[in-house]
């Protein structure tokens, strides 16, 4: 992978501040509400985030692709940022919703922005004809996709998904995993040196990485010195880099911001991101 570390090329902050299986006993500060996802939301952007990744949660605490609350909670945290931030709804199953289920909150909801785990969507026993026709209609309707890909054979298979126009390469964006929710495990930045995504930029999608466990903000650093975006926040890990537990997400994203300012990085905010995303 060649290394780019021109430093007027932006880069962007995407926060995930939840995720989908983390409670207060994981984190007392970790955001489930509406109220608390809001106000987080308010805190990551005003620290540098261009992007967040939201994951609803029920009156119960638990992770729901439910239409009706994914609605009122993208309307809820719309209303309040506006377009100063861009918000991105996941569709990840956490093995309790179908591929019909996923799509369909989209198709009803219609975000700025969606997550799509390849695993999850575009399984090897897919239909692709039927894939393509929702992931093509994702982009017709200007949602910003976010592909998610675990290890290289997703990379791969990525590829030749594009190379067959089963997915569009607009409004496309990659975020690639270092480390499992299952087994979370610390993985380090020369596991994503090992992996092959300089083929991506042919078709001119930009890569984003996150990581799991407690070398989350090196494997980040390393990405950013790579030229690819980054998402940090709670729902891969609440230690800071000296291992204390974090504040909130948005000291996660301070972190990162501040210990970059010596590698010259120009980051994107929601309005250059939206831009470079969407090649407007």
């Amino acid at each position: 992978m060649s290394s780019d570390n021109d430093k007027h090329t932006q880069r962007a902050i995407i926060v995930a501040p939840n995720g989908a299986r983390k409670t207060k006993q994981d984190h007392p500060n970790i955001p489930l509400t509406e109220t608390e996802i809001i106000r987080e939301v308010i805190a990551c952007r005003d620290a540098g985030a261009a992007m967040v990744h939201l994951h609803c949660r029920d009156d119960s605490g638990r992770h729901s692709l439910d239409v009706t609350l994914n609605q009122r909670l993208y309307e809820h945290v719309k209303h309040t940022v506006g377009d100063s931030i861009i918000i991105q709804l996941t569709t990840e199953s956490v093995g309790l919703y179908s591929p019909e289920q996923q799509k369909q909150l989209i198709r009803a909801v219609k975000p700025e922005a969606a997550s799509f785990a390849l695993r999850e969507l575009v399984p090897e026993v897919a239909n692709l004809s039927d894939c393509r026709a929702f992931f093509h209609w994702v982009a017709e309707q200007g949602i910003i996709s976010q592909i998610i890909l675990h290890e290289q054979p997703d990379i791969s298979r990525y590829l030749q998904l594009l190379n067959d126009d089963v997915l569009p390469s607009q409004n496309q964006h990659a975020l690639v995993v270092l480390g499992r929710y299952q087994t979370q495990g610390n993985p380090s930045p020369k596991e994503l040196d090992d992996l092959h995504i300089s083929a991506l930029h042919q078709y001119g999608i930009r890569i984003a990485v996150c990581a799991f466990g407690k070398h989350e903000h090196q494997c980040l650093t390393h990405a950013l010195k790579q030229g690819l975006d980054v998402r940090v926040g709670f729902e891969n890990n609440h230690l800071t880099p000296d291992g204390k537990p974090a504040a909130d997400n948005a000291q996660q994203v301070r972190h990162l911001k501040e210990s970059d300012n010596l590698l010259n990085i120009n980051y994107h905010d929601a309005y250059s991101f939206r831009r470079a995303l969407t090649n407007g």
